[in-house]
């Protein structure tokens, strides 16, 4: 599976802004799909994820302000962010597993979020 993230860009803090990640190779409806982000100097964290039913969970950082969801026809799966503040400054990369795993095989390249206050 080939991931491609998109959608990223630079936003004043309470903007949004809509993440996209195209998936190739093979369908993903069987898969979990999960959006981290990596801010400077800090380590990779888990932002939300998505099962195959589309049950969603999330960072408590982010509840109520970004919500993920999925498109199986178009193999691709989104992340809306809204409500940003510059703490959310950071690279999202979208990521996917089968069902059975229990961390994320494939990995997109990652997409730049700049918010400015």
């Amino acid at each position: 599976v080939q991931l491609q993230a998109s959608g990223g860009g630079s936003v004043p803090a309470g903007g949004s802004l809509r993440l996209s990640c195209a998936a190739s190779g093979r369908a993903i409806s069987t898969y979990v799909l999960g959006w981290f982000r990596q801010a400077p100097g800090k380590e990779r964290e888990f932002v939300a994820g998505i099962s195959s039913s589309s049950t969603t969970t999330y960072a408590d950082s982010v509840k109520g302000r970004f919500t993920i969801s999925r498109d199986n026809a178009k193999n691709t799966v989104y992340l809306q962010l809204n409500s940003l503040n510059t703490e959310d400054t950071a690279v999202y990369y979208c990521a996917a597993r089968g069902w059975r795993r229990t961390t994320y095989d494939y990995w997109g390249q990652g997409t730049l979020v700049t918010v400015s206050s």
